[in-house]
């Protein structure tokens, strides 16, 4: 196998071990997507869920009436789309959350950010699986807070394929320096 051949081969496995540790895919307000009818508090929706480093973020809208800006925290309280960090258009927008930090996004239409078409993502890094205290039982015939099944994905499966790719990818370059 030519030098080339075998570069182009290990190119493939790497992006192909790299697609194992992505985070959580969140479609921003759900079902009802990003706009401005006030069919939902973006704010409410963001606290119910648990953004970590690597999780993505699609705003789904009509590109004819909205737009997606990210901003920073004092053009977010003041819905200011004067000043953007970035700006997006394409009804169909995919954020990578790439570190631990509060991201703001509004929509830039008039009057839709003061609407309520704004939000604020805080994003921390994953905590590792064993540093996850047990739930200590409820006392018996009282519900706790947590005994409701939660709509927010575990971080706990995205550690677990990372970890997974890193030995698989630990593994393949091992392999490859005997070969080689």
């Amino acid at each position: 196998m030519s030098l080339r051949n075998t570069s182009t081969l290990i190119f493939f496995v790497m992006m192909v071990l790299s697609g194992v540790c992505v985070g959580d895919v969140y479609r921003v307000g759900d079902s009802d997507g990003w706009t401005s009818r006030g069919l939902v508090n973006y704010n409410k929706w963001a606290s119910t869920k648990e953004f970590h480093v690597g999780d993505t973020l699609i705003f789904a809208y009509n590109s004819q009436f909205h737009n997606l800006m990210q901003v920073t925290k004092q053009d977010f309280e003041s819905c200011n789309t004067t000043a953007t960090i970035a700006v997006y258009t394409s009804g169909s927008d995919t954020i990578t959350l790439k570190r631990p930090d509060h991201y703001y996004f509004l929509c830039g239409a008039p009057g839709h950010c003061q609407a309520g078409q704004k939000i604020d993502v805080k994003v921390t890094l994953p905590i590792p699986q064993s540093s996850l205290a047990s739930p200590k039982p409820a006392p018996h015939g009282s519900l706790s807070s947590d005994s409701h099944p939660s709509s927010t994905p575990s971080s706990a499966q995205t550690i677990y394929f990372s970890k997974l790719g890193l030995a698989v990818t630990t593994l393949v370059l091992c392999l490859l320096s005997v070969v080689f």
